[in-house]
C-alpha cells in the first residue's frame, strides 16, 4: 500500500516530519499499528517532529535523538523507502528505522550543498545501531 505522507516525506515535502518504520515482530501491540500505514513486515508512520520522537520513544523505549547520536557512529544501508535495511554487522534486517529529512545547506557544504538530504537511523535486532544518508531524490 503506498502511503501519500510518506512518498511527500521522500520527496523532501516534510521537512519539519519523522518518519518511523516498525517490523511487524518488533511492535508488540497494536497502538502505533494502528496511526500508520502497513507495509510489508511493518508499519509505517510519518508525523510531525515532537510527535514522531514521542512516538518512538513510546515503540522503542528509546530517546529518539540519543538513538540517532548512537546510530550516527555506524554506517550501515536503510532502504530508500524506509522500510528495511541491512545491519552491517550480522547482516539481519532492521528491527525498525527513524528518519528525518533536512533542508539543503550551501553554506554548509558537502552532500548539504547538493540538495535537502534525508538522514536514516536503524537497528537490527541484536541491537547494532547504524545510520545512512542521501540527497533526496538520489536514493
Amino acid at each position: 500500500m503506498s502511503d501519500p505522507d510518506l512518498d511527500a516525506f521522500l520527496a523532501g515535502d516534510r521537512l519539519d516530519h519523522i518518519a518511523l518504520f516498525l517490523t511487524d515482530d518488533y511492535l508488540d501491540d497494536d497502538t502505533l499499528a494502528d496511526h500508520g500505514t502497513p507495509v510489508d513486515g511493518g508499519v509505517v508512520l510519518v508525523v510531525p517532529g515532537e510527535q514522531g520522537r514521542r512516538l518512538f520513544s513510546a515503540g522503542t523505549g528509546m530517546d529518539a535523538m540519543a538513538f540517532a547520536k548512537e546510530a550516527m557512529g555506524t554506517e550501515g544501508d536503510i532502504d530508500p523507502g524506509l522500510t528495511g535495511g541491512t545491519c552491517p554487522d550480522c547482516g539481519e534486517g532492521a528491527a525498525f528505522v527513524l528518519a528525518f529529512a533536512e533542508a539543503q545547506n550551501e553554506e554548509v557544504g558537502g552532500i548539504y550543498a547538493e540538495g535537502d538530504v534525508i538522514h536514516a537511523y536503524a537497528a537490527c535486532p541484536d541491537g547494532t545501531a547504524f545510520s545512512d544518508r542521501w540527497i533526496v531524490g538520489d536514493a
